[in-house]
């Protein structure tokens, strides 16, 4: 928390004077992880378990016999084993998890790669293991996801897990965290718009959850303070009538990957052609 004070100190006196040199530097620490996710302890059996490809510089990971295959989309500073749980309860109801270590993430070298990056990866994991039976998506990788399967990525249904539904949210809890202003927020935005989309200015609506037609399954929890939990009403309200709602309390943004109530009920969605019972309709 200090360094990040200083850091966002330092910029707020670069970006009073001159916010396009400030959006720049800002651009400069939002493109970088920081620090790779490793696996943990508890990780480390299923991680091992995995058959490792190497796909064009992504490290994969797939499981089970190929029958009924599952994709896994991590977030930000995670990497694919984060869903060890997940797939440990996928593998004993005969499905096949895949996923992949994203480009700066966990095994797979940088540097990051934008939403469309991981667009043409899914699709390569898509041609090589689909059409998948779902996918789920936790954090940053619901956008990700979800884009992938709106641009033609078979899937049967979807579970996404504290998911960023308006992409523009990056950009604005990234100033937020840092106490930047409006001026170096622009600025960030046309940094990023120009290094990764060719300054295509539509990026913020484009790359927002909008309306999809495979049923989906929304998780968040009331606890999460690392996505705010009205992303997921946002989620809800973009993607329709085919969207429905889980909520959770008292699990935060990581652990609810690994708590057994969520994962039976995102599982169980995968499974069943109706909605589960005592799913929230709602929202």
């Amino acid at each position: 928390m200090l360094i990040q004070k200083l850091i966002g100190t330092g910029l707020r006196a670069v970006g009073a004077v001159s916010p396009r040199l400030g959006g720049r530097l800002a651009f400069g620490l939002w493109r970088r992880p920081l620090a790779r996710g490793q696996v943990r302890d508890g990780e480390r059996p299923v991680h091992d378990a995995a058959r490792v490809e190497d796909l064009d510089g992504v490290l994969t990971y797939a499981w089970g016999d190929g029958a009924r295959p599952v994709l896994l989309v991590h977030g930000w500073r995670s990497r694919a084993s984060r869903y060890a749980g997940f797939i440990t309860r996928l593998l004993e109801l005969g499905y096949s998890p895949v996923s992949y270590d994203a480009p700066g993430h966990g095994d797979s070298p940088g540097p990051i790669v934008s939403i469309l990056g991981h667009q043409r990866i899914i699709r390569q994991l898509e041609e090589r293991h689909g059409p998948f039976e779902g996918v789920i998506g936790h954090s940053l990788g619901v956008p990700f996801a979800l884009y992938s399967v709106k641009e033609g990525v078979a899937a049967k249904r979807l579970v996404m897990v504290s998911g960023v539904a308006d992409f523009g949210y990056l950009a604005d809890t990234f100033c937020r965290a840092l106490g930047l202003g409006p001026k170096v927020n622009q600025r960030l935005r046309r940094e990023i718009e120009r290094a990764y989309f060719d300054g295509d200015h539509t990026i913020w609506d484009r790359f927002s959850v909008s309306t999809g037609k495979a049923p989906l399954l929304v998780v968040h929890n009331d606890e999460d303070d690392v996505v705010d939990p009205e992303q997921a009403r946002v989620l809800l309200l973009n993607y329709g009538e085919q969207a429905h709602f889980h909520p959770t309390t008292g699990l935060g943004h990581g652990r609810i990957l690994q708590d057994p109530a969520v994962i039976a009920e995102a599982v169980a969605f995968l499974q069943d052609s109706d909605v589960p019972e005592g799913l929230d309709l709602s929202a």
